[in-house]
């Protein structure tokens, strides 16, 4: 179940919860790791914006979509779930996938490699 730390503007997620909204037409993963990260593996369909983007490619992202960010622990995810905050999103739409990618990969959830653009 999706917890929220007080003070932060977002959910935190497990991989498994971020798993069950996999196929949901209102949701968006975005993977904010670097670009060599990326092309090892991420989320099959991920969105690709490093952290360091987030703010000035904010208006990339799904307008009324849940925003499920992932990077390698949690730590860069929750960075951007701060920032895009920060530009206005709604902290309702804001989630931090927590356990980060190789645990996704590892759990066997749809992923790719190499460069989905």
């Amino acid at each position: 179940m999706p917890k929220q730390v007080p003070g932060e503007p977002y959910m935190r997620i497990s991989v498994d919860e971020a798993s069950q909204w996999y196929d949901d037409d209102d949701v968006t993963f975005i993977d904010v790791r670097r670009s060599d990260e990326y092309l090892e593996g991420h989320i099959k369909g991920a969105l690709f914006i490093t952290v360091d983007d987030i703010l000035s490619r904010i208006d990339e992202l799904p307008e009324n979509d849940k925003l499920l960010f992932i990077c390698a622990g949690g730590v860069r995810s929750g960075l951007a779930c701060e920032m895009a905050a920060a530009m206005g999103l709604g902290s309702d739409r804001l989630f931090n996938i927590e356990e980060g990618t190789e645990t996704w990969i590892t759990k066997g959830y749809p992923t790719s490699e190499g460069s989905d653009l």
